[in-house]
């Protein structure tokens, strides 16, 4: 999925600075056609780049966001909420005093087995 996501946001930022560079050598055609001056070109091209960043942050965000809410239908866990597990599991194996490494025999330590007292 993740894959799928990098492939979207390649391919959007391949088309934006493809769109770029024939907006740029069209500004500069006119340039030399003289139809507008140099600064006209200039500011136009410079205009365009500021609102090209603006329009990626903004696109950026709200690709954000749809992720996130695509990731949250289909229930799939977050890298914050994976750390915070495993920051749990790793104390809860503290306080059992298990370790949560393999040993070098390759296999865990098991949890000491409960043992009924009847009071």
């Amino acid at each position: 999925m993740q894959d799928l996501f990098q492939k979207f946001v390649y391919t959007s930022v391949g088309l934006v600075s493809t769109t770029v560079d024939k907006f740029q050598k069209s500004v500069e055609k006119l340039v030399d056609e003289d139809k507008i001056s140099q600064e006209e070109g200039k500011k136009i091209v410079d205009d365009l780049f500021k609102n090209t960043e603006a329009k990626r942050d903004e696109f950026e965000s709200k690709l954000k966001k749809i992720v996130e809410e695509l990731m949250a239908k289909m229930n799939v866990a977050t890298v914050h909420q994976v750390e915070d597990l495993q920051a749990r599991l790793a104390a809860v194996e503290a306080k059992l005093g298990i370790e949560g490494k393999e040993e070098e025999t390759g296999s865990k330590k098991k949890a000491p087995k409960a043992v009924a007292v009847e009071a």
